[in-house]
């Protein structure tokens, strides 16, 4: 597809943006995969023939800028954001660690995102999509702008160097459930590599719960150390009980609703067409937006 002037300046505005959460432009540069020079250039807003369109959507993707007239989603303080939230404000700022297991469709992605966004030192892992142990670890390693070619064992060493001379580095692992074992085995020896010098925060559905639990008592090597250097618990936002459930989706969902939808259309209509899920929440308000039919 043709990146036109107008994505690309959507681009720069979310390079400048993303800035803020780097140390260096060098190594703001390093973690969008682009030149020093190239960099530089893209500062001062100069865009002819600095980067190609493959490259354009690729930082498109790294900044999670749309490439299509999608809904600017505004952020409603669900229980959900807030909790989660205030978990990853804590772990940041104490170095600790925690693992919560919940249910799909709640803004668990949404919230981890936003967090990054606003905070230094922080970043997100989608790990359905880096699933292997090569590919976390190289993976990290760009995010924070460390040289993520070459030896395997080189990018490891210099990943755990430069994450202990870093001010409260927070890495946030989505989908942890898709991640291989030798991934996982690779994570318990990074974490003790940074001990208290990085944070940590695993998210997944139910999924993982029972993925480690299973491990854990088939005596599956590490996983035991793994579930203690994460609190030893699961953290989950969502009530037990399935009607007071139920209630809590569909509050979420209405308070999703209210800040995105469209004025003068009937919010708990809205809200019982979705069940509480939040996709289907974005699915009815694009409807909206569009003025098809809900």
């Amino acid at each position: 597809m043709e990146v036109t002037k107008e994505i690309k300046d959507r681009i720069l505005a979310a390079i400048r943006a993303n800035r803020e959460n780097y140390p260096s432009d060098n190594k703001h540069a390093a973690a969008l995969g682009i030149s020093a020079s190239v960099y530089n250039s893209l500062k001062k807003g100069i865009t002819d023939k600095q980067v190609s369109d493959t490259n354009w959507i690729c930082l498109a993707r790294r900044l999670n800028v749309s490439l299509q007239n999608e809904i600017e989603w505004k952020v409603a303080e669900t229980p959900t954001f807030l909790f989660i939230t205030e978990q990853l404000r804590t772990c940041q700022e104490s170095g600790v660690s925690a693992l919560l297991c919940d249910l799909a469709n709640i803004g668990k992605t949404f919230t981890a995102r936003a967090y990054v966004k606003a905070h230094r030192n922080a970043i997100y892992v989608d790990c359905s999509q880096v699933k292997n142990k090569s590919r976390l670890i190289r993976f990290i390693a760009k995010e924070f702008g460390v040289n993520n070619n070459g030896r395997y064992a080189d990018v490891y060493d210099d990943l755990c160097f430069y994450l202990r001379t870093l001010e409260h580095p927070l890495i946030i692992l989505d989908e942890a459930g898709d991640l291989q074992y030798d991934a996982f085995l690779e994570l318990k020896a990074l974490w003790n590599a940074t001990e208290r010098g990085c944070a940590w925060y695993m998210m997944g559905a139910d999924g993982l719960r029972a993925k480690i639990t299973r491990s854990i008592e088939n005596e599956k090597i590490g996983y035991t150390e793994m579930f203690s250097r994460y609190g030893d618990k699961f953290s989950k936002v969502t009530p037990d009980d399935g009607k007071e459930r139920e209630v809590f989706l569909k509050a979420q969902a209405a308070m999703v609703v209210k800040v995105n939808a469209p004025e003068r259309n009937d919010i708990m209509q809205i809200v019982n067409r979705t069940g509480g899920s939040l996709r289907r929440v974005y699915t009815e308000i694009e409807k909206l937006r569009k003025g098809g039919e809900a």
